[in-house]
């Protein structure tokens, strides 16, 4: 309490602690040189009263020039043990102050090198002065001399680590609010990528589908009303998917709010099931012998080769797809190529798109990565290596 107490009185009224100190200083230093050796009060001496009031006067400009404040309270220190009656400490009152705060405000050697020329001097100007005075005197005031800078150097030292302290802290502070921040961009961008695959995938499924459909409606009625059975089922799907990834954005600590677990490749047949139906041929291909995978790396692989073959199925419309599944050690390669020939218009996707970028994002989260251009026969290529599972995963089996 009295600490704070003191800290609010330094802070917003500096100066009239500096006053108050050189009037308590000038008192003690002026109060010491009307004493004789034996005790009694004497008429005050005027140089010694003068330098008094230099030496404690010039302790106002300690905050900005303590070098100057050092110099003068010594060079006054030392005038006052020979002009003075008597050996006291409180002749060098204003030196003591002025190591004080040159401990405080400067560095260690330059507060050694200062005490001990301090604790010198003295020491010869009181041999010099009163040869005859007792060494208990003369060590006691040498000790007095050494006493400031030690207790500055410690205030020193604990005004710096209370500032790292206060600094490390606010950086602390600083870190989590950027990490926070870090954190929601990272989710928007993957509620992003979510919704995106979600919406694409489901649209491009409905908006073929009705297309045949509409193609079929006139000469195979019964094959129109199937497609249109299909197309209820796909924006069925849609809604459900989206459903349930507003919901973890409405209700996320809700423990009663039902989860579907998330897609992953044991579903990629339904997946290539529903692009058939919207009359895309998919041709699966599995390599090497099917590994199970971590679920990030799971739903990673199951989005990557929905928004694939979402892109064929925009872009490339009346082609087929193959779809490749390699595993080797402890990766997996996926591919997705269409067969469309290279007379055809363009196969890839649009350039400003999002789908390829966050496959990127996708395969780059887990530890994968993934290219996509052009096939050089015609039609184009996407293929994604990821881990079996992802280093967090491996760390902690």
């Amino acid at each position: 309490m009295t600490d704070t107490w003191l800290r609010r009185v330094r802070r917003r009224h500096p100066r009239l602690l500096d006053g108050l100190l050189v009037l308590a200083v000038f008192v003690v230093t002026a109060g010491t040189t009307t004493i004789d050796r034996l005790g009694n009060r004497i008429d005050p001496n005027p140089a010694a009263l003068a330098l008094a009031v230099v030496s404690s006067t010039v302790l106002l400009a300690h905050r900005s020039r303590p070098y100057v404040v050092f110099g003068v309270t010594l060079a006054c220190s030392l005038a006052l043990c020979f002009v003075a009656t008597q050996l006291n400490v409180g002749l060098v009152a204003p030196l003591l102050a002025a190591l004080y705060f040159l401990a405080v405000r400067t560095d260690r050697t330059t507060a050694r090198v200062a005490t001990a020329v301090a604790a010198v001097l003295v020491t010869v100007a009181t041999i010099i002065n009163e040869p005859h005075t007792s060494i208990s005197v003369k060590i006691g005031v040498v000790a007095w001399v050494l006493l400031p800078g030690a207790i500055g150097d410690s205030v020193r030292s604990r005004r710096a680590h209370l500032a790292a302290i206060e600094e490390r802290a606010e950086r602390a502070e600083r870190t989590r609010e950027e990490e926070a921040r870090r954190r929601v961009a990272d989710e928007r961008i993957r509620i992003a990528r979510d919704l995106h695959d979600v919406v694409a995938h489901h649209i491009a499924l409905a908006n073929a589908q009705a297309g045949i459909a509409v193609h079929l409606l006139d000469r195979h009625p019964a094959q129109a009303r199937e497609m249109l059975s299909h197309l209820t089922d796909a924006t069925g799907s849609a809604l459900r998917e989206l459903k349930a990834t507003v919901g973890l954005l409405r209700r996320a600590d809700d423990p009663h709010a039902p989860l579907e677990p998330a897609p992953g490749l044991d579903r990629l047949p339904d997946l290539i099931g529903a692009f058939e139906r919207a009359g895309l041929p998919v041709r699966l291909a599995v390599e090497g012998e099917p590994q199970q995978l971590s679920p990030g790396v799971d739903l990673t692989a199951y989005r990557i080769l929905q928004e694939s073959l979402t892109n064929v199925a925009k872009h490339a419309a009346g082609t087929a797809a193959d779809v490749t599944l390699t595993y080797s050690g402890s990766r997996v390669l996926l591919t997705v190529a269409n067969d469309r020939p290279a007379s055809a218009r363009p196969t890839a996707p649009a350039p400003g798109g999002f789908g390829l970028i966050g496959m990127r994002e996708r395969a780059s989260a887990v530890g994968g990565r993934l290219t996509a251009d052009r096939r050089p026969g015609g039609g184009f290529l996407v293929s994604a290596e990821l881990p079996l599972r992802t280093a967090a995963r491996e760390e902690h089996p």
